[in-house]
């Protein structure tokens, strides 16, 4: 009979496999080269957690951010870098001049591929920089153009920070740049829709629908005043909020943004059917920056029992918008 070995492994010389910051960088950089983007933001992610004063890893997650199109993250994250590293990463200022070039702020964009050229005039991405410096280079004499140009470049800013605080339901950062936003651009009616519902979630409740209902006096077929007040009293449990779903069960927009409005107030006012039907209509590319995309589609399909639909919407999102999984399951707490 075959006797057993009698050699036991020594546990002492057992070298358990920890992986570290490097580790992780590592196959999010590999993800990243296959282009294999949500797979490469969850390493990198890792990375980021498991040093977080490494600015090297920030740097690289927000490059893939910058890929797959979310480019106020990838601007954080640049941030985040210049303001615990200084001028040693000028490389940050060459990738934000270009998430603005993108995002069309078009200013910004020319003074940060300018402060690149400045803190490193022979760096590696000089002539990227100097290209994209001569691609938004106006002519100095129309100065009535380049008010304009700043005037909307300014806009595009407040735009895109309040968008975030909304969409992250941060009501006490929203309300007040938007108090700006009115007095800088008074002509701009979906600013003044934004600040009322703003206004409503941050607590003031009548002040938001009596502004509301200003706005619908002044434009009787207001999108905008329909989708608020259909939320508004919805909140309120007051059965107001069915005069104002029926106005928009009719109504089909052309825009993705405005698709996804209506489908939104559609799930959050209990109308599930017909929000689930907006929600297969969206073209989800264009709309993946926004987390209620994800949110209230989820619930929705879960209020309609696909529950394994749910849960890869939500699965998804949580891989585009990782702040998501923090939240849990949003039908649970719903």
């Amino acid at each position: 009979m075959k006797q057993r070995s009698k050699i036991a492994p020594n546990e002492e010389n057992i070298i358990p496999f920890i992986p570290d910051g490097d580790f992780y960088f590592t196959k999010g950089v590999e993800a990243f080269q296959k282009r294999k983007f949500e797979i490469a933001i969850k390493w990198l992610q890792k990375a980021v957690d498991a040093i977080p004063t490494n600015p090297l890893y920030k740097c690289q997650l927000s490059i893939v951010y910058t890929e797959i199109g979310s480019y106020h993250t990838a601007n954080e994250l640049l941030n985040e870098v210049l303001e615990s590293s200084g001028d040693q990463y000028t490389d940050c200022y060459y990738l934000l001049a270009n998430n603005y070039a993108h995002l069309g702020l078009l200013n910004d964009a020319k003074k940060y591929a300018e402060s690149y050229l400045d803190k490193d005039p022979d760096g590696d991405m000089r002539e990227d920089a100097e290209h994209l410096i001569d691609l938004m280079m106006v002519d100095e004499e129309q100065e009535d153009d380049d008010w304009e140009f700043e005037e909307e470049d300014e806009l595009l800013i407040y735009q895109e920070t309040v968008f975030f605080h909304m969409e992250h339901q941060a009501w006490d950062k929203a309300l007040p740049l938007l108090e700006e936003m009115m007095a800088l651009f008074p002509g701009h009616e979906n600013i003044r829709h934004d600040y009322a519902y703003t206004l409503f979630f941050a607590g003031y409740r009548d002040d938001a629908i009596d502004m509301e209902y200003n706005l619908l006096a002044e434009s009787p077929e207001s999108l905008s005043s329909h989708i608020n007040l259909a939320v508004f009293y919805h909140e309120l449990c007051r059965e107001e909020h069915k005069t104002h779903i029926n106005a928009l069960l009719n109504v089909y927009p052309v825009h993705e943004q405005q698709k996804l409005r209506i489908a939104v107030t559609f799930a959050q006012t209990g109308v599930h059917d017909e929000a689930f039907k907006r929600f297969r209509a969206i073209n989800e590319e264009k709309v993946k920056n926004h987390l209620s995309y994800y949110k209230w589609y989820s619930i929705t399909a879960y209020k309609l029992h696909m529950c394994s639909k749910a849960l890869s919407i939500w699965k998804k999102g949580c891989r585009r918008h990782t702040e998501l999984a923090d939240e849990g399951l949003p039908w649970i707490t719903d």
